[in-house]
């Protein structure tokens, strides 16, 4: 999940990327300014630091984004602080844009050896954060002095570069290295000085006075600590320059080589840095101060997009390349435009009177796809290879959300067909993952929500699987390779049939025997999977088009085979507790239900045994579902939660202005249009997770997941353990998927 944090007069602001207009405020209880905050690599914690040398951690109370508690604290008293991070796990994946097109995820992802910041026991990573206040209190060098900037990154090594500078354009850059341990059960920082550098601005007789103060320092990326951008300015305008950490070679005297051998056949080498490139002319856009007002926040890993943005006092940004600074593309966020290279020069453009809105902070996304930012007055404001950049998430486990924004509704078939190609070449590992991906990328268009329907309840039929199958125990220790549900799965598969009894004779049951609480306790979730198999077989002979849901199990066998394993299970503990089995409503009393629902879901399972090849049903299993609507009653099913986020907003490609607590509405526009048609006509509330109905006005409390919409109540009404270990999956992440150690979940009481 996206989350941003602003500050505002002493309180903390947190909105979720997909609800910007929600805002939930914390009481930081800082008596000074807030000068730093700093999100975790999980953005479930976060620090607040501020001018009188306090810093406050705080974090998610039960894994819900609207509700947060301080968790920790520790204060320098009277020293402000002006940099702070995290220290660094350890983990690192490397993206290969050169082999963006192979087929294999292990060639263009691969996790790089970065040592974590400070270690445990055994080489686990330790959490913990580091702070750098206005007198260098971590120690820098032995004489202290006054630091107005600063900046943290991290080296492989396991090492800290912190950079540092006084504030004055004439006073060198300071870097250091920082190496934390833990000795004796007390912290330990040395420190060690490394090569500074001047401004290039400085060096240049006819620059020298012009850009007086730094008023911008940072690395490129938390992970690179060999290339750093610094921004100087004045009332007249602003320069950036690019430099870089390199290895060169120390010339040695011609003396020193006849008389040390050694010294002339390997060069002694030294770190010295070099400036890359410069920008500064671009700033004299009008006659107005020009001063870049903000700190630039750079992506963690630079993507194909590598850029930076840096906002100016006229309410407009400009996106360069973080390399070479080059302008690639202006956006005035007065008037909602925009400008490419080779376009009107924005010298000619009118501008409005009265005070001019100027944008404060800006956050790129994890792809960098997606652009945030929060101006002045409190508001917020914005391709290729999206497959490969939705594969991206997958592996990391980032959250995909600004990959949608920028996927249309026509090419929303195509990426969903080689996304599933691409994946059906690995090991499929993520197979949970990539049917979230799809579901969420199925809700952008009208024409496939019915398949986002499909992948929503595979979704939910994958966790009661696993559920059901870890409730099996052998009844010996002495159990062989394969589990009881592994079993179960492999004596389904080869047995094909249609008899579910004559299945159950294979099986041991003694693997099924449970305790009756656990087994009733369970039963909702039982009573889905029922309901689920009699709609499928019920609508097969309507299946005529792909708009309906339930279209894609048709021709599934992995997961029409899945349906085949709970029954059997559900029949052999039915027989154990009989109020565990799903209710059917029949018209005739000796209707043995579940009898008829194995059999034709058994032969609609032979037809998809080829996936490759797989058949259509004959007529005569069409015509025994024909004949269900009037052997059982068949439920109505509420397939797809409503979802109100940005991300069914701005598939129109026209700007989005929100404000803070108002939810926006396209004009004339029902945001949940394409999905009523997939809604029980009642409007009853359903927990998702639970698979409950609360009814029309319930008066639980519940918690919504703030992309996909799933409502669940808050508080669980169940007390056996088989239920807690259901209800324990959704703790802090929802049934959608995206970013597996980030809760997704916000207060609807």
């Amino acid at each position: 999940m996206m989350e941003i944090a602003y500050v505002c007069d002493h309180m903390i602001h947190i909105i979720d990327t997909d609800h910007p207009w929600d805002v939930y405020s914390i009481n930081s209880g800082h008596t000074e300014v807030i000068s730093c905050l700093e999100w975790d690599q999980s953005g479930s914690r976060l620090l607040s630091a501020d001018g009188e040398g306090q810093i406050k951690c705080w974090g998610m109370t039960e894994h819900l984004v609207n509700s947060w508690e301080c968790t920790q604290s520790s204060s320098v008293d009277g020293d402000p602080i002006i940099a702070l991070s995290w220290l660094h796990n350890g983990v690192k994946l490397a993206l290969h844009v050169e082999k963006s097109g192979s087929t294999n995820f292990g060639e263009k992802f691969s996790w790089v050896k970065f040592s974590p910041s400070l270690t445990l026991f055994g080489g686990k990573p330790m959490e913990g954060w580091l702070a750098v206040t206005v007198s260098g209190l971590v120690s820098l060098c032995r004489l202290r002095g006054r630091v107005a900037l600063a900046d943290i990154a991290f080296t492989s090594g396991g090492n800290i570069v912190v950079a540092a500078t006084d504030g004055r354009s004439s006073s060198p850059v300071q870097f250091y290295k920082v190496c934390v341990s833990v000795v004796n059960e007390k912290c330990r920082i040395d420190t060690e000085l490394l090569p500074s550098l001047f401004m290039g601005c400085t060096t240049d007789p006819g620059r020298r006075d012009k850009y007086p103060a730094v008023t911008h320092l940072k690395f490129l990326t938390r992970k690179n600590s060999e290339q750093v951008l610094l921004c100087a300015s004045s009332q007249m305008g602003s320069i950036v320059e690019c430099w870089s950490l390199r290895k060169e070679g120390l010339p040695v005297n011609n003396i020193f080589q006849h008389r040390s051998p050694v010294v002339a056949e390997k060069q002694p080498m030294i770190l010295k840095w070099r400036i890359l490139s410069v920008a500064c002319g671009y700033v004299i856009l009008s006659p107005t101060s020009r001063n870049i007002a903000l700190r630039c926040l750079w992506l963690m890993i630079i993507l194909l997009f590598s850029g930076l943005a840096l906002a100016f006092h006229d309410g407009s940004i400009q996106i360069l390349h973080r390399l070479s600074l080059h302008t690639m593309g202006v956006f005035y966020g007065s008037s909602g435009s925009s400008q490419r290279v080779g376009e009107e020069p924005a010298v000619k453009r009118q501008r409005a009177g009265g005070p001019t809105l100027h944008f404060r902070a800006l956050q790129f996304s994890w792809t960098s796809l997606a652009l945030v930012g929060v101006d002045n007055h409190g508001k917020n404001t914005h391709l290729r290879h999206l497959l490969f950049l939705l594969e991206y998430c997958m592996v990391t486990g980032y959250d995909w959300w600004d990959v949608l924004l920028h996927a249309q509704p026509s090419m929303v078939h195509n990426l969903l067909e080689k996304l599933h190609e691409e994946y059906m070449r690995q090991n499929q590992v993520l197979s949970t993952r990539i049917v979230a991906v799809k579901a969420s990328l199925c809700k952008l268009s009208s024409a496939t929500a019915a398949r986002a329907c499909d992948f929503h309840a595979k979704l939910l039929l994958i966790a009661i699987s696993s559920t059901l199958k870890s409730l099996l125990r052998p009844h010996v220790l002495n159990t062989p390779d394969k589990s009881p549900g592994d079993r179960v799965s492999e004596i389904c598969a080869k047995n094909t049939d249609t008899d579910i009894d004559k299945v159950m004779i294979n099986l041991k049951t003694e693997e099924f025997v449970l305790d009756g609480p656990p087994l009733q306790s369970l039963q909702q979730l039982i009573q889905w999977v029922g309901d689920f198999v009699l709609y499928l077989l019920a609508n097969l002979p309507n299946q005529g088009s792909i708009v309906r849901p339930g279209f894609g199990f048709l021709q599934d066998g992995a997961s029409l085979g899945m349906l085949r394993e709970m029954l059997v299970m559900i029949r052999i503990w039915g027989l154990l507790k009989p109020g565990c089995l799903p209710i059917y409503t029949a018209t005739s009393d000796n209707q043995d239900s579940m009898f008829l629902l194995f059999c034709l879901l058994t032969k609609l399972w032979l037809c998809s045994g080829d996936e490759s090849h797989p058949q259509d049903p004959d007529e005569t299993l069409i015509d025994e579902c024909c004949l269900l609507p009037s052997q059982l009653l068949v439920p109505s099913k509420d397939w797809l939660p409503i979802n109100d986020g940005v991300i069914t907003k701005i598939q129109s490609k026209h700007q989005l202005r929100l404000q803070f607590g108002k939810p926006y509405t396209l004009p004339g526009v029902n945001p949940n249009a394409q999905v009523e048609v997939f809604r029980s006509p009642a409007s009853r509330r359903m927990d998702h997770l639970r698979c409950l109905h609360l009814g029309i006005s319930p008066t639980e409390d519940s918690k919504a997941c703030t992309r996909c919409g799933c409502v669940t109540m808050l508080r669980s009404p169940n007390k056996t353990s088989a239920m807690r270990q259901w209800e324990q999956r959704w703790i802090m992440n929802c049934l959608c998927g995206g970013c597996v150690h980030r809760n997704r979940c916000e207060i609807r009481g």
